[in-house]
């Protein structure tokens, strides 16, 4: 094993979960900040109950702490007002704060290096034309499945809720989201395929 890859599992943890303490002092508002980040609440503890049966590649863990980052400022200070989005909203004169559109683009980039991991390691699709529609399907899936959590938050919360859909006005902001993370993970495959195969070891259908 090499040094980087016995380093940066650990580093990147300790990064994310200093991140998530730190985002949880004084949210803008506690409820969305849990809604955002209990993505990073629930999988840190899966990542590291099942490493040592299904450690991830390098690759993977690197998108993920950024995914992880991600959802951790949106939760902080919500999607529709984080720092970063204001900056980019006034460089280009938006009239929104697009903070959201990277985080669903995200949602679609990370999960598909996930979802192919796990299907090359998993199953006999390794090599398979079938392998990138169906991990493109199960991210369009994911996003899908998330707007309906963003619908129920909305009917259980009323305009409680406002802050975590985000929608900042945009009639079409479900459709958007979703065609991000259509668009992110298409991105990601013809991007990181190659370099996630060099990650993987030839014998990672039978891990």
């Amino acid at each position: 094993m090499s040094r980087a890859r016995a380093v940066l599992p650990p580093a990147l943890l300790a990064l994310v979960l200093v991140a998530l303490v730190a985002s949880g002092i004084r949210p803008y508002d506690r409820l969305t900040w849990l809604l955002e980040t209990v993505w990073v609440i629930v999988g840190v503890p899966v990542v590291l109950l099942t490493w040592r049966r299904f450690p991830l590649s390098t690759l993977l863990c690197c998108l993920l702490a950024v995914h992880a980052l991600i959802l951790i400022a949106g939760g902080h200070w919500t999607y529709a007002r984080t720092p970063l989005g204001d900056w980019v909203r006034d460089l280009f004169d938006l009239s929104r704060n697009p903070y959201d559109r990277l985080g669903h683009f995200a949602q679609g980039f990370v999960p598909a290096i996930l979802v192919r991991e796990i299907l090359v390691r998993r199953s006999p699709l390794r090599g398979s034309r079938w392998l990138a529609p169906l991990v493109v399907c199960a991210c369009l899936a994911f996003s899908a499945f998330f707007e309906m959590i963003e619908w129920w938050a909305a009917v259980a919360g009323g305009s409680a809720a406002d802050d975590f859909l985000a929608t900042q006005g945009d009639v079409w902001d479900t459709q958007w989201d979703m065609f991000l993370a259509l668009l992110g993970a298409i991105t990601s495959l013809a991007l990181l395929s190659r370099l996630h195969d060099r990650q993987l070891p030839s014998s990672a259908a039978r891990d």
